[in-house]
């Protein structure tokens, strides 16, 4: 990433209190334009990174930058940044229009400047027509956009939401995300976000930051977190996942895995191929896993018992029971032939080589 494209770096960023590590060496850049979403448990140091931003907690070490500039000791209100907070933080005692305008009155803007410009935004957010009503008068949707006109109406750097979803319904938050998403891609903006919400992350995101005990687990696309995990916890954490423990063994060209109930096979020379004989993690997401055509020795194969089958409309969700007692979950819209299944059937499950992920150990 070229210097004048870096709205944002972290390099190396630790907050200890004590004994306890919020953050260990923490280190990502965004683009300006982009929008990044941390995600992670509670706990996991999402929430602390986001604080270190904003210049509320102040790194035991690293340095941080913004637009170029480090930050060490300057305070939030001279950081240029724009927030959006779970509660809105509205005063309820001025108009929208008043609301939006206020960042612009703190920094001195004239006052015809200011409502032309809180005016502007309005328009932006699409609530032209609600700039003389009080934040009591709109539903939760609105005053989430009136938050986030005023977060973006003096054009701050980087924009930090925290948890912008949460006050809202699942139905109205669905409709948020891709709002939001569209008005900041609209203006630009270069975003921060923080949630528990996986389907929000990967719905929002140009990136996801993946946080675990205080420490970046893994950051890329939603498509390169989802198809390329690089540990458990990941394939765990994005979207659903079948974990298949096993042993990888080199033998004439190939890399054989099994584990009990299943086998796949990969050439010797796959980057996902073990130089060695170790034990290994396939990683299987539901939706990639068929069932095998009678008769049928696949390569890439599991057996087991159907324990369940879930009809949701548009496909089945299998639920199989391996010999060791594990269970596989599998996604399809096969629907004749799972149709003609029962519970207590025995079947045989296949998948494609490029469809799985190899985690060693």
């Amino acid at each position: 990433m070229s210097f004048e494209h870096r709205a944002l770096q972290l390099d190396r960023v630790s907050k200890h209190y004590g004994e306890v590590r919020a953050l260990e060496d923490v280190s990502f850049e965004l683009r300006k334009g982009e929008f990044l979403t941390m995600l992670g448990p509670s706990g996991s140091g999402k929430t602390t990174t986001l604080r270190v931003i904003a210049g509320f907690v102040e790194p035991s070490s690293g340095a941080l930058l913004i637009d170029g500039r480090d930050m060490t000791g300057v305070p939030p209100q001279r950081r240029n940044i724009g927030m959006m907070f779970q509660d809105y933080a509205l005063f309820p005692h001025m108009t929208v229009l008043e609301n939006v305008a206020y960042p612009l009155e703190t920094r001195g803007v004239k006052r015809s400047e200011r409502e032309s410009r809180a005016r502007e935004m309005l328009g932006i957010v699409g609530l032209a027509d609600f700039a003389k009503r009080f934040p009591k008068q709109m539903s939760g949707g609105q005053q989430q956009r009136v938050a986030l006109a005023r977060a973006l109406v003096f054009h701050p750097d980087i924009v930090l939401l925290d948890e912008p979803m949460a006050a809202l319904d699942k139905k109205l938050r669905g409709q948020m995300q891709i709002e939001i998403m569209h008005i900041a891609r609209k203006v630009g903006a270069t975003v921060v976000s923080v949630t528990h919400d996986q389907e929000e992350a990967l719905v929002m995101s140009d990136r996801i930051a993946i946080f675990r005990a205080g420490r970046l687990a893994q950051i890329g696309t939603p498509q390169e977190l989802y198809t390329r995990p690089n540990s458990e916890f990941v394939a765990d954490f994005i979207g659903e996942a079948n974990l298949l423990r096993g042993t990888a063994r080199r033998e004439a060209g190939t890399c054989r895995l099994e584990g009990p109930g299943w086998r796949a096979i990969l050439p010797a020379d796959d980057p996902r191929a073990p130089a060695k004989t170790a034990a290994v993690t396939v990683v299987l997401r539901p939706e990639v896993i068929a069932l095998a055509a009678e008769g049928e020795r696949p390569a890439n194969a599991l057996t087991g018992t159907i324990e369940d089958r879930i009809y949701l409309g548009v496909e089945f969700r299998l639920i199989v029971r391996l010999a060791d007692g594990s269970a596989v979950q599998v996604r399809s819209r096969d629907l004749a032939r799972i149709s003609a299944l029962a519970q207590g059937d025995a079947v045989t499950l296949c998948w494609r080589d490029e469809d799985f992920v190899v985690i060693p150990g």
